[in-house]
């Protein structure tokens, strides 16, 4: 399969006008990436509050961030989300991700989501190296 970055990525991707345009910070030493971002309101499912699955699409997006400290191209084979408390629209949230282990081209991934140092969605990963 070839994976081929070309600015679009609806989370991450500098050129599309409709995403989020996340800004990943890559920790290689640490295999970690970390983003603070504020989700606009126009990303909400019930009134205020972000959308589900915007928020496991950042969770995705940061654990193959924290794979990007070991290599260049990644595919999420497995994603499991936990919701604690609801994220409202507009407020300053920390993504955040770190490889935990891998195994050959297999890489397990820990993701958080907080906001002000306080939990509010986390998820685990199983990633797969593309190349």
């Amino acid at each position: 399969m070839e994976v081929i970055e070309d600015g679009h990525c609806f989370v991450c991707g500098p050129n599309n006008e409709q995403g989020l345009r996340a800004n990943f910070e890559i920790d290689r030493e640490n295999r970690r990436a970390v983003c603070r971002i504020a989700v606009p309101a126009g990303f909400q499912g019930w009134r205020q509050v972000v959308h589900g699955g915007i928020l496991a699409t950042l969770l995705d997006e940061a654990c193959i961030y924290a794979c990007r400290g070991t290599g260049d191209h990644f595919v999420t084979a497995e994603l499991n989300v936990r919701y604690r408390k609801p994220v409202p629209v507009e407020t300053a949230m920390t993504v955040s991700a770190e490889v935990v282990e891998r195994k050959r081209r297999l890489l397990t991934v820990r993701a958080r989501l907080e906001i002000g140092g306080e939990l509010h969605a986390e998820a685990d990963s199983r990633v797969f190296a593309v190349s």
